[in-house]
This record gives C-alpha cells, sequence and structure tokens, in this order.
C-alpha cells in the first residue's frame, strides 16, 4: 500500500526541528527518525500526516554519554548504538535487556529509543523498562527545555506529554551501575511485539538482600505501568525463587483490571494471567543474574 501525499521538510538542527513544527502549527505533522513505526502506520492508512519532518540526521540527537550519575541517551541513537555502549549496560541494564529483544538485526540498525517512547505503543518494549529504570524524557519545544519522568511522560495509547511544537532530544537514566536488570516478555506471533513485557531493576546488597526494586510493565493496558506492589513485596527479602514467585502474586494489583486490553492477540484476562507469569519470570531471570560468576 502507499501512503498518502505529503510534504517533506528535512530539519537541521534541533532548533530547526521545533521552527518547522511552529511553522506547520494546526497541520498534522510527524516526526521522522528511524521510521520503523511511522512508515507502517502511513503505508497502511492509520496514519496520514500533512507534512514530515526528518530529524534522522540532526547530530546532536544521537549518541549515548555519560556526566556524573547520570548517563544521557540521544532520541535518535538507534537500538544497535544503544547496545554496543559498554556504558549504556552497565549504567542502564534494565532498558538494554529490553532492548536487546527489540525486533531483529534490522529492525536494531534503524529504529530509534527516543522514537520508540515518544510513540507510546503499548505493545512495544521499552515503556515498561523507561519505568523500571526512573528514566526522564527531555523534551525541547518554543518554550525551551523542559524534563518530564516517564511516571508522567504516558498518558495512554500512542498518548504522550510531548506538545505539538516539540520533540524528544535525550532520555536520562539515574545511573544503576552495579544493580540487576531484566526483562521478559511473551512475543506476539505475528509481530514480534509484547502481548506482555515485564521489566525490573534490583539493587542487592552482598548478602542477596534486595535493598530497592522497580517494576514496570508494558502490553497490559494502553501505557506503560509501574508494578509498585512488586517492588514493595521483594524489598527487604532475599533474592531467591521463592522471593519472586510471592512478588510476582501481586503484579495485577496495580493495574485496572477493567483497562487491560483486549483484542485479537490476547484477552484482557489472559493478558493479566500473561502479567503475573512474566513478572515472575523477569524476576528469576534477576535471580539468575544475581547467582552468575562475576565476568574477569
Amino acid at each position: 500500500m502507499y501512503p498518502d501525499e505529503f510534504d517533506y521538510r528535512e530539519a537541521e538542527s534541533v532548533d530547526h526541528a521545533v521552527e518547522l513544527l511552529e511553522a506547520h502549527a494546526g497541520e498534522e505533522v510527524e516526526l521522522l527518525a528511524g521510521g520503523h513505526s511511522l512508515l507502517p502506520a502511513m503505508k497502511t492508512g492509520l496514519s496520514s500526516p500533512d507534512v514530515l519532518v526528518d530529524i534522522g540526521s540532526v547530530d546532536e540527537l544521537r549518541g549515548v554519554s555519560v556526566d556524573g550519575d547520570t548517563l544521557s541517551v540521544g532520541a535518535s541513537t538507534s537500538y544497535s548504538e544503544f547496545l554496543d555502549s559498554d556504558a549504556a549496560h552497565e549504567h542502564a541494564p534494565t532498558m538494554t535487556a529490553a532492548v536487546a529483544e527489540v525486533g531483529d538485526r534490522q529492525v536494531r540498525n534503524r529504529g530509534t529509543v527516543g522514537g520508540n517512547l515518544a510513540h507510546a505503543d503499548p505493545a512495544s518494549d521499552l515503556p515498561g523498562a523507561a519505568l523500571a529504570s526512573d528514566a526522564t524524557l527531555v523534551l525541547q519545544g518554543p518554550d525551551g527545555t523542559r524534563r518530564v519522568s516517564a511516571e508522567e511522560f504516558f498518558f495512554g495509547m500512542y498518548a504522550t506529554d510531548v506538545g505539538p511544537s516539540e520533540l524528544v532530544t535525550a532520555v536520562e537514566f539515574p545511573s544503576a551501575s552495579g544493580a540487576i536488570g531484566a526483562y521478559e516478555k511473551k512475543p506476539s506471533p505475528s509481530s514480534g511485539y509484547a502481548m506482555v513485557g515485564v521489566a525490573v531493576l534490583l539493587d542487592v546488597d552482598g548478602g542477596g538482600v534486595v535493598q530497592s526494586a522497580r517494576v514496570g510493565a508494558n502490553g497490559v493496558v494502553g501505557q506503560g505501568v509501574s508494578l509498585s506492589s512488586v517492588a514493595d513485596a521483594i524489598e527487604g527479602d532475599r533474592l531467591d525463587d521463592d522471593a519472586a514467585e510471592h512478588a510476582a502474586s501481586r503484579a495485577t494489583e496495580d493495574v485496572d483490571e477493567a483497562m487491560a486490553m483486549d483484542d485479537l492477540q490476547a484477552s484482557g484476562e489472559f493478558r493479566l494471567q500473561l502479567l503475573e507469569v512474566y513478572t515472575e519470570r523477569a524476576l528469576r531471570s534477576a535471580v539468575a543474574a544475581a547467582a552468575a560468576p562475576a565476568a574477569d
């Protein structure tokens, strides 16, 4: 299928991208980075923008860097570039675990971290990991730069706090160096997207006791959701399979069961069952990671 006609504009910088968004205020405008979400939607008619603003060649939107205790990832950084970064693995272990499960190599070579989060597909792999990682989205618009926590960023299915003349420029993560990250999902057999995905970030002391925990999920309702009851249940416990099973039994406590997604892939009831199962799997993956010998 072919998309409807549209005007094409190429941004030379972030400021130029904001200018282009402002210049086309009132029209249907989409930002093009990796294109792996937008272009299929345009071809199927689900999206029909009047204007495409291409930000793919804006260098300031790419790269991974560490400043003090913060890992910063440019919004147009590809999944592969993110996974190739040692700093990303050290400081954002949960996010790297989730990114590694995105698509296939071709998708990871072109798709972008910021684009994934800005698109806010409830079945994508990164919203839950962003929540578990306590990420902050950096936005730039006509009024300057602002930062929005992942907890406040997602409004619902394909809906975020990004304003009409704003774009995501970076994603920031407080350093989780030394913590354990894991992500487990039930992939759709047709698309590979997550029917349910669960991300965990655990800080475990030398005795194997969980000092702090963050857990996020995607694919269950229309947006990523934090599973604070699971985190509360495992904090203070020794990290083992029994603790994982007990904490996972509380997985649905933070989800409005009436809002569970019901579609051709799975019923809402089945998704809630999957949520408990994959929460336990993610926690068990963390147990295995904690027990693994340290690399030389």
